[in-house]
């Protein structure tokens, strides 16, 4: 009995497409790359929310590198027999700038509180008297530098000097940094990720700064 041949058909259906070229598998849900973001990362789903979170995480630990980096070489320096080392008597406003910066994280605190509680008002209220005590802070370090001048004391005058100045000034950037980023959250709108997600990545900063400062501070008053 002669065999019986058959051949394989292949169907191909063509669905409808809004884009050009589309095909079926361009996702349903409007965060791939055929959605508003072009490239899959302009919408604020096209990229996890936690991803920002993660990445202020990393960068901390960069920062925070670098600042023990400088530590250690503040500790080695200090501790070298006959190197002109003099102790350098902290600026009296230091103790004001601290404070500041110590009222800033609870005004921060208590703005995301109310951010949580959709209260808008009390929400930018509270972000507005954050971001000003952090200016109100950096320009308390500028006085501190002054202070410093006046009494003859520069970035080179010896070792301790330099290592103060070197450690506000890098700190000051970073904060000035910070405070940026709250007035941009406070006064411009955020496309890539949400408002929760802008001031939760935001405090995160914040709070950690503030507890820099404070362990320099420290550094400033016990390791002379």
């Amino acid at each position: 009995m002669p065999g019986i041949v058959t051949d394989d058909i292949e169907i191909k259906v063509r669905t409808p497409s809004g884009g050009r070229g589309g095909s079926s598998s361009g996702g349903s849900d409007g965060d791939g790359a055929g959605g508003p973001g072009g490239d899959g990362s302009g919408g604020s789903g096209s990229v996890p929310q936690r991803t920002y979170i993660t990445g202020m995480t990393v960068g901390l630990g960069g920062i925070l590198m670098f600042f023990m980096a400088l530590v250690s070489a503040y500790i080695v320096r200090k501790d070298i027999p006959n190197s002109g080392w003099h102790p350098l008597a902290v600026p009296r406003i230091l103790w004001l700038n601290t404070a500041v910066l110590i009222a800033s994280s609870f005004t921060l605190s208590h703005a995301r509180k109310l951010f949580k509680s959709s209260d808008q008002q009390g929400f930018r209220h509270w972000w507005s008297v954050t971001t000003i005590l952090g200016v109100f802070f950096l320009v308390g370090q500028i006085i501190a530098w002054q202070q410093l001048r006046a009494a003859g004391l520069f970035l080179a005058t010896n070792p301790s000097s330099s290592f103060f100045y070197v450690f506000t000034a890098a700190h000051g950037l970073h904060l000035l940094g910070g405070v940026l980023a709250l007035a941009w959250i406070l006064f411009r709108p955020t496309h890539r990720l949400t408002q929760g997600t802008a001031t939760e990545v935001a405090a995160m900063y914040w709070h950690f700064m503030d507890g820099l400062w404070v362990f320099l501070f420290l550094l400033f008053l016990l390791g002379r």
